[in-house]
This record gives C-alpha cells, sequence and structure tokens, in this order.
C-alpha cells in the first residue's frame, strides 16, 4: 500500500474556491479502481493549509491518478488557489489495523 501525505497551503481568501476544486476532483477519484482512500482536512491549527491523505493499492494506481485527465485538470486550475508549493510525503505502508 502507497500513502500519500500532501500539504497544501491556499491563498488568503481563496479557501472556498480550494474545497470547490476538491470536491469536484474527489468525484471523479472515487472512480479510480486503485484508490482506497482520498481524504481532504483542514489543518486544526493553520486554517489556510489543507491536508490530503491517499492511499493506494500500489505504485502502478498512484501514477493511475496521478496521470489522469481530472487530475491533471485539476493541477492546471490550482494555480488559482494554492498560496506557495505543497509539501508532500509519499510513503511504503508497513502496517496498520
Amino acid at each position: 500500500m502507497i500513502t500519500v501525505v500532501a500539504k497544501i497551503p491556499v491563498k488568503e481568501g481563496k479557501m472556498e474556491v480550494a474545497l470547490a476544486a476538491f470536491g469536484e476532483l474527489i468525484d471523479k477519484v472515487a472512480t479510480e479502481e486503485g484508490t482506497v482512500l482520498y481524504s481532504l482536512n483542514k489543518d486544526s491549527a493553520n486554517p489556510n493549509v489543507l491536508v490530503v491523505v491517499e492511499q493506494y493499492k500500489d505504485k502502478a494506481a498512484l501514477d493511475a491518478h496521478s496521470s489522469s485527465p481530472h487530475f491533471k485538470a485539476f493541477f492546471a486550475a490550482s494555480g488559482a488557489f494554492i498560496g506557495g508549493r505543497p509539501e508532500m510525503s509519499i510513503m511504503e505502508q508497513i502496517r496498520s489495523i
């Protein structure tokens, strides 16, 4: 299992735009065969940071997500609300419950 954690800074005043864009993306991600989890969260300590937690059955599923037309469209439109370089961690799951 592959887990991705992405911390995404959102421009001041653009949170609603970001949430709408993520809502559209998540609806499409839900149809991806190898996506196990795609969770959008707001950082409690910093309300202008969104945290996306993603899980994929394997690297091929992550690659399929990253190259999907809906992700590419989301990424192209994200300049309207992303307020800096996202912080990404890609991890291989060792154990979970």
